[in-house]
């Protein structure tokens, strides 16, 4: 009888829980709800729901992956790192997770664990241009030059308007003694709306 009053007590718990009222995906929808596409415009909110999900659906990676990029928009980076983690975790070909782990990576200045994360993003989506400029930036805050222009040309090579691409390679050109080229990428890097390499050049004298 014990088990039997037992499995009811928690029957009650879970229907009166206000958490719990709602199904995981009737949690999950009104965190996605909030989402303009790349970030979501309530980050506590949507952390709040997501949290719910979780407790009733604990094994849901996009879950996990969703919660992280919450609160990656709060700039929680620790909280973040740890969904990513876990959506990893219970999906090993996530992609999106990995990329996204090693963008937070790069932020904190790790950034050998953020080449780890774009090596994989890339193993997993072979053309994902923006992997391999993360990868790239890695590379060129690690001094490993060649590595990073390797990966900035082909950022470029795929998405030919990749106006952070051209803005960053410019910089190495430019800082290396090399104007042409380097006033080349910082103005196509202006024509696709990200002028300030273009302005600090031009003010210093290395583009007319």
């Amino acid at each position: 009888m014990r088990n039997i009053v037992i499995s009811i007590f928690l029957v009650l718990t879970f229907l009166c829980s206000p958490a719990m009222s709602e199904t995981a995906a009737d949690w999950f929808n009104k965190a996605i709800a909030l989402s303009d596409g790349k970030k979501f415009t309530d980050p506590h909110k949507a952390i709040l729901y997501l949290s719910n999900a979780i407790k009733i659906q604990p094994n849901d990676a996009e879950m996990y992956y969703n919660r992280g990029v919450a609160y990656e928009n709060l700039g929680q980076y620790q909280p973040a790192i740890k969904d990513y983690n876990q959506a990893i975790s219970l999906k090993p070909a996530y992609s999106e997770a990995f990329y996204n782990r090693g963008t937070l990576y790069s932020e904190i200045g790790q950034y050998r664990q953020a080449i780890e994360d774009f090596n994989q993003a890339i193993s997993l989506q072979p053309n994902d241009a923006e992997a391999y400029h993360g990868r790239g930036f890695a590379y060129d805050k690690l001094g490993q030059y060649q590595q990073a222009i390797e990966d900035y040309n082909k950022a470029i090579s795929l998405q030919p308007n990749y106006a952070s691409a051209y803005n960053n390679r410019g910089i190495y050109f430019l800082s290396h003694g090399n104007k042409t080229l380097g006033c080349f990428d910082a103005q196509r890097a202006c024509a696709l709306g990200n002028c300030k390499l273009l302005e600090m050049a031009k003010n210093n004298g290395f583009c007319p």
